[in-house]
């Protein structure tokens, strides 16, 4: 039997990068999988991957700027398959932003992706656990920038500072429902949307993974699928009783220093 069995768990924002990854591992431990994106084709492409690997997953296609679909993509998954057991909160919006070149369109954005969304996506998904009298997990995917971040990251920052919070709160909150909410910082990681980031926004080329891997501690980045497996034992029983914790996944150690 594999961690999640029988699952049913929405990967918010999974069509691709670490979504995709978090998708693939929760399928490998027997869930069944749903996941959303704006785009269909690589929605589409991942759940014939899954499925032709032997797994059952659909695709929900969502703006989750919109909290109405960001509502609604817990409620088709509810339709398809009766209940959603697990969550994750994947999707997230990087664009750059200092204090004082971030426009309110700008910092909007980023409360609508990354913290709009999610609060809504978990409502929905709270709402049809508490109704079915049924335990269920719920993890975020944050970022250690949230502990402050570089300057021109501002408006990204202050959306997942507020996630941080929005996790413990909403846990707490829940915990005698027996709904487990837990979130994972995540430190610099090989993404497409990191090579996109790194090549639009820092003129980095073909090598920037090596020169990076020779700053950093562990001689590499964070990889996807390292961190996925991370996010199944915590949505899996496996992870026993822990709740509102916010754990940072990476090579810094926050709070000390040279």
């Amino acid at each position: 039997m594999g961690l999640l069995d029988e699952k049913v768990v929405l990967v918010n924002g999974g069509s691709l990068g670490m979504g995709a990854a978090i998708a693939r591992a929760a399928t490998r431990e027997g869930a069944v999988v749903a996941v959303t994106g704006r785009r269909a084709e690589p929605g589409e492409a991942l759940v014939a991957e899954l499925t032709g690997a032997g797994g059952q997953a659909m695709f929900v296609g969502a703006d989750l700027a919109d909290p109405a679909r960001a509502k609604g993509s817990v409620a088709e998954v509810v339709a398809a398959y009766g209940r959603i057991d697990c969550l994750v909160n994947s999707a997230g919006l990087t664009a750059r932003g200092s204090l004082l070149d971030t426009t309110p369109e700008l910092f909007d954005a980023h409360i609508a992706v990354n913290l709009r969304a999610p609060f809504f996506a978990m409502q929905a998904a709270v709402e049809d656990m508490k109704g079915r009298g049924a335990p269920g997990t719920i993890v975020n995917i944050i970022t250690t920038a949230a502990h402050g971040g570089q300057p021109y990251l501002a408006p990204y920052v202050a959306s997942k500072a507020g996630l941080i919070g929005l996790t413990r709160n909403a846990a707490h909150a829940h915990r005698f429902d027996r709904i487990r909410i837990n979130g994972l910082n995540i430190g610099w990681t090989d993404t497409e949307g990191e090579d996109t980031t790194q090549r639009e926004y820092h003129g980095a080329g073909d090598d920037w993974r090596e020169r990076a891997g020779e700053r950093l501690p562990m001689g590499k980045l964070g990889q996807p699928d390292e961190i996925a497996d991370f996010v199944v034992l915590l949505l899996s029983a496996r992870s026993g009783v822990v709740t509102g914790s916010v754990i940072d996944w990476d090579q810094t150690v926050f709070g000390c220093m040279d």
